[in-house]
């Protein structure tokens, strides 16, 4: 399973929820969804701007996590 890495990156410099929203101006609810990992799918010019945002790579943003299937 893929999923974001955006609020721990977001512990790490210490930076709010409220602030990765005013910066990624976008809906409050849909970056939620994205926090929380309950997103669907995310386009690539989205993980472009968080990973300006948040001045990182999308590697330290985007992590599989193996099921036991795998």
């Amino acid at each position: 399973m893929v999923y974001l890495r955006v609020t721990e990156v977001l512990k790490q410099k210490k930076k709010t929820k409220y602030w990765f929203v005013k910066a990624m101006e976008g809906s409050y609810q849909s970056l939620s969804n994205l926090l929380n990992n309950e997103s669907k799918a995310i386009r690539f010019e989205t993980i472009d701007k968080i990973c300006k945002v948040l001045d990182c790579e999308p590697g330290e943003i985007i992590v599989r996590k193996k099921t036991k299937g795998d």
